[in-house]
């Protein structure tokens, strides 16, 4: 079941951010302009309560638009509150993290 959060960004059409959580594939989507073009994080589960965040990637068209933002917090917040353990192997993630240390999110970090 995909989850919505929505915040204050909005798209190339004026539309609100919305950040969909798809379990199944493991990956947070942000559809752009209607549904053409997405953004997308990656993750993989590595242990029972481990996952590592892999990858997250924004069109180049979208790219410097706080974007990445929405799906790098999701992912964290994701991780806390399934009390999960993160592996941070995307660099967007580590910057992510260390512009907004939150001691939640420290607790879920393998450092």
């Amino acid at each position: 079941m995909a989850q919505a959060a929505t915040a204050n960004t909005f798209d190339a059409n004026n539309s609100p951010i919305q950040v969909e959580h798809d379990k199944k594939r493991r990956q947070f989507v942000i559809r752009l302009n209607g549904s053409h073009d997405r953004a997308v994080l990656l993750y993989e589960y590595v242990g029972k309560k481990t996952v590592d965040l892999q990858h997250t990637e924004v069109p180049d068209a979208y790219r410097g638009r706080g974007i990445a933002k929405h799906l790098a917090k999701a992912a964290m917040d994701f991780v806390v509150e399934e009390d999960l353990k993160a592996h941070l192997t995307c660099w967007y993630i580590q910057k992510y993290v260390k512009e907004n240390p939150q001691p939640q999110y420290f607790e879920h970090i393998y450092q």
